[in-house]
């Protein structure tokens, strides 16, 4: 079975090309409708509810979801499962709370609505910081998914594996903008559910199309321990913390919450939402039965000499059950949802160093169309970059957990700052400066002092923090932060657009 592994895989060659043909073809439509910031960054408002669903789904359904959670749950079983539910139940929080003030308040990034009624550039200053470092460790996954992926279906080396892949990206993110990413994210979408449908089934197949079989199975090879939670998050603190960063992260990530601005109002932002929370809870059950899948007909043991992360799971299921033309195809898939999602992320980054800080900050709100243009481009680039070395960095490591920290950060950084900003009058520049800054600050020095970092990356026998997520401690903090400096250091004059604020927010107008 595993023969073909590391070994040029035609029919995946062949996937990569056409995926990779169809999203230049798709960058050199868009490149010629991107002539402001507007198309860049919101694809001109065009979107439809439909279109935004399954460009959400897409953006949300990445190298963790498909590589990560099945290699998991191969590798640990039940609790797998803890990422599948936790990154779909963030979702009616951003339908209930998220989605349509941020259409209505917003024009580009979600700092545009917590700045709003607050003073633009220190606000603006610490949610690029949030945004960023949240866009790096989400960049950390996807390139990690990408080198190992390439390394086994064309036998090429890592670094150079992770290379070609932001080369890639970068090439449609530069010419094509949201555009070009969004028809990108729904192709990736359409696939990715095709191919992950067609491997549950045949991996049902095996059982009679009965998973309880499928589970006993697993049982019977591994022992109830993977049918049973501990196998992953045996601390219950730390499995609270890691279900509160999943849960609220997903309110704070930049590439989700930019896809509202693609729409052309806010009812149909909340439609987009319905879709993609369909799509997604859909998918991840799929995700499940992959995991187990993989578990039983592939081997724990195979999985691991593949790649120490399990994110290769997915793939040798494919393999075993449709020979090395399924796995072909399967990979090719895979490589379309990272490339997309990079996209997503690198987009979101450069809106967060050209608009929010460059335009914004730097310029005062007065740069020209072309000059925004100019430097959403040359952040673009930049972030290609460090996408590409990071990736090389932090190889051997989960994806899924990868995002599961930058899903804390998200939640600690951006999400308290932006609730707070649209349903607390009291709530002040001082309070949303400090509160994203120690959100930030806080979520990355307890990341570096825990064994994610201190005992998985550099190889340290303990850690200084002893959870391996620390969205227990950082989300409350940033919270209490914001209320306590609000109180302290009140701001009349952001009080006072607070009814400005709630009229927006609810009606998209001022009046």
């Amino acid at each position: 079975m595993t023969s073909s592994l590391g070994e040029p895989n035609l029919i995946a060659i062949t996937g990569f090309f056409l995926f990779i043909a169809l999203s230049l073809g798709i960058t050199y439509v868009a490149a010629r409708r991107t002539r402001d910031p507007e198309h860049f960054y919101a694809a001109g408002r065009s979107v439809t509810g439909l279109q935004n669903g399954l460009a959400l789904a897409g953006d949300y359904m990445s190298a963790a979801s498909f590589l990560g959670i099945a290699g998991l749950v191969a590798l640990s079983g039940f609790d797998g499962l803890i990422y599948s539910i936790g990154f779909l139940v963030g979702w009616p929080i951003v339908m209930f709370l998220i989605a349509e003030p941020l259409r209505n308040l917003g024009r580009f990034t979600f700092s545009d609505v917590v700045a709003f009624r607050l003073r633009q550039a220190p606000v603006r200053v610490a949610a690029a910081t949030g945004s960023l470092a949240v866009v790096a460790f989400y960049l950390i996954a996807q390139m990690v998914g990408a080198g190992n992926l390439i390394r086994l279906l064309f036998g090429l080396p890592y670094e150079l594996a992770v290379i070609i892949v932001g080369a890639v990206m970068l090439a449609y993110v530069l010419f094509g903008g949201m555009i070009a990413t969004t028809w990108v994210q729904i192709v990736k979408a359409v696939l990715l559910l095709l191919g992950a449908f067609l491997l549950a089934v045949l991996t049902l197949a095996r059982f009679d199309f009965n998973p309880l079989m499928l589970f006993e199975a697993a049982g019977d090879h591994y022992g109830l321990r993977v049918l049973g939670p501990g196998g992953l998050v045996s601390d219950p603190i730390d499995a609270i913390s890691l279900g509160l960063a999943l849960m609220l992260g997903t309110a704070g990530l930049p590439h989700i919450l930019m896809r509202f601005y693609t729409v052309p109002d806010a009812r149909t932002a909340r439609t987009s939402v319905s879709y993609a929370t369909a799509i997604i809870g859909v998918f991840y059950l799929l995700t499940f039965i992959l995991g187990f899948g993989a578990m039983v007909i592939v081997g724990q043991d195979t999985i691991r000499d593949v790649d120490t992360g399990g994110n290769m799971a997915a793939l040798l299921l494919a393999s075993a059950l449709g020979g090395p033309g399924f796995m072909g195809f399967i990979s090719a898939v895979a490589f379309a949802t990272i490339l997309a999602v990079v996209a997503g992320l690198t987009l979101a980054g450069a809106a967060a160093l050209s608009h929010d800080l460059w335009v914004n900050v730097v310029r005062g709100g007065s740069a020209s169309d072309q000059e925004q243009l100019r430097v959403a481009r040359v952040a673009s680039a930049l972030l290609g970059v460090l996408a590409i070395v990071l990736g090389i960095v932090f190889e051997g490591q989960n994806v899924a957990y990868m995002v599961g920290l930058a899903f804390a950060i998200a939640a600690s950084a951006n999400f308290p700052a932006l609730l707070l900003s649209i349903f607390w009058r009291g709530f002040t520049t001082r309070g949303a400066q400090a509160s994203m800054f120690t959100g930030t600050v806080v979520s990355l020095v307890l990341i570096y002092l825990s064994p994610a970092i201190q005992m998985d990356v550099l190889g340290h026998a303990s850690a200084i923090f002893p959870l391996r997520n620390p969205g227990i401690i950082s989300i409350p903090l940033a919270f209490l932060v914001a209320l306590i400096v609000s109180v302290v250091w009140p701001e009349p004059a952001a009080a006072s657009g607070f009814a400005k604020l709630e009229r927006r927010a609810h009606l998209g107008v001022d009046e």
